[in-house]
C-alpha cells in the first residue's frame, strides 16, 4: 500500500473532523460559543447556549463526522487495493483485513484530533466525545453501545454530562479490550483516545471537585 494512501486518509479524516459544527451553528445566530457557558464548541455547550434542537443537530453532526471519516478511509483503501495484487494469494485475505483495520483506525484517530484541535479555530476545539462515538460506530459498534448505555445511566443518575462522558470513555476502553482482545492495535489506540477524552475534561473534573460544574439543563452564563 503506497504511503500516499496513508497520507490522504490522515489528512482527509482530519479535515472532516475539523469542521467546527458547534461554533458555526452559534455563529449563524450571532453568538461566539467560545465566550458563553463552558466555552466549549461541543454539543453539550451548544445545547445549553442554543437550545435543544440546535444542540441535538450539533451532536448528530459531530457523530457523523467521526463515522464519515472512517468511510472516507475505506474509500481511500479500496481505491489503492489493486496494489495488493503483488501479495501471494494465500496471504491476501489476512493482509486485506489487517490493512483495512489500519485505515479505519488512522481515519478515526485523525477525525478525533481534527475535532479536538481544529485548524479553523487556532487548533482549539471540542472534547471529542461525540466524534469518537461516530468513529466507534464504524470500528466497534457493540463496544460503542455499551459505552452509550453507561453514558445514559451516568447522566441520568448524576445529571452531569461530563461524568457520563468520562465514564463512557472508560467503559469503551474496557469493552474494546474485552470484546476484541486479538486486535491489539485497536485496544492501544482506544486506550489513548480514552485518555485524551479524560484529559480534555480536566476543567470539568476541577469544577466537579469544587462543586461548580453545571448540571444538565442549567442555563449558561457568560464565560469569565
Amino acid at each position: 500500500m503506497p504511503v500516499l494512501a496513508y497520507i490522504l486518509t490522515a489528512l482527509g479524516a482530519y479535515l472532516i473532523g475539523s469542521v467546527p459544527t458547534g461554533f458555526l451553528m452559534a455563529k449563524a445566530k450571532g453568538i461566539d460559543i467560545r465566550s458563553v457557558g463552558s466555552g466549549n464548541i461541543g454539543a453539550t455547550n451548544a445545547m445549553r447556549v442554543l437550545g435543544k434542537p440546535a444542540g441535538i443537530f450539533v451532536l448528530l453532526m459531530d457523530v457523523f463526522k467521526g463515522w464519515y471519516a472512517c468511510q472516507f478511509g475505506l474509500l481511500v483503501f479500496f481505491h489503492f487495493l489493486p496494489h495488493l495484487k503483488a501479495v501471494p494469494d494465500a496471504d491476501v485475505d489476512s493482509k486485506v483485513k489487517f490493512l483495512m483495520s489500519v485505515f479505519l483506525i488512522i481515519a478515526g484517530v485523525c477525525a478525533v484530533l481534527g475535532h479536538n484541535y481544529t485548524c479553523w479555530l487556532k487548533f482549539k476545539g471540542g472534547k471529542g466525545i461525540a466524534t469518537s462515538a461516530g468513529v466507534y460506530l464504524a470500528l466497534a459498534p457493540w463496544a460503542m453501545l455499551v459505552a452509550l448505555i453507561v453514558f445514559i445511566l451516568a447522566v441520568a443518575v448524576t445529571k452531569y454530562v461530563s461524568v457520563g462522558s468520562i465514564l463512557a470513555a472508560v467503559a469503551l476502553v474496557a469493552t474494546v479490550w474485552i470484546m476484541t482482545p486479538q486486535n491489539i492495535l485497536l485496544g492501544v489506540v482506544t486506550t489513548a483516545l480514552g485518555a485524551l477524552a479524560i484529559y480534555k475534561h480536566k476543567s470539568n473534573i476541577q469544577r466537579l471537585m469544587a462543586g461548580t460544574e453545571s448540571r444538565l439543563g442549567k442555563k449558561p452564563e457568560a464565560k469569565q
